[in-house]
């Protein structure tokens, strides 16, 4: 009688892991160093003006607005996205992580990172 393997193995779970988050920290490795070149094109000679502390503008301290700037191909915008993507990478795999604990039936573990999940979020969301 042949073998019957489970679709969903072990091994095959850590390489799905291990490739969301060597895509994840990649594609923000690259957005965040477009979004350098672009704004050291356009902004590399200013003079910096030490003598007046100016924080981030309104619009890239929401997703909706660094998204919208990077849309705009804004060199401060696609650095920021950059570093949202490089946020939600580890976010990605704590939800594909309950994806695979629950094919794989293991309920301890789904319960974990249901919790684990519920921190993230709750940690992203209170000021």
């Amino acid at each position: 009688m042949p073998e019957v393997k489970p679709a969903w193995t072990d091994e095959a779970f850590d390489a799905l892991l291990g490739r969301v988050l060597q895509a994840g920290v990649l594609l923000s490795a690259v957005v965040v160093l477009c979004g350098g070149a672009i704004y050291l094109l356009r902004h590399g000679t200013s003079a910096p003006a030490y003598q007046m502390f100016r924080g981030e503008p309104g619009d890239l301290t929401s997703v909706g607005g660094i998204v919208a700037d990077a849309r705009a191909l804004s060199g401060r915008g696609l650095i920021q996205l950059g570093l949202l993507l490089l946020i939600a990478t580890p976010i990605a795999r704590v939800v594909i992580s309950v994806v695979g604990f629950f094919r794989q039936r293991d309920w301890t573990y789904v319960v974990i990172t249901l919790v684990v999940l519920v921190l993230l979020a709750y940690s992203l969301t209170s000021g």
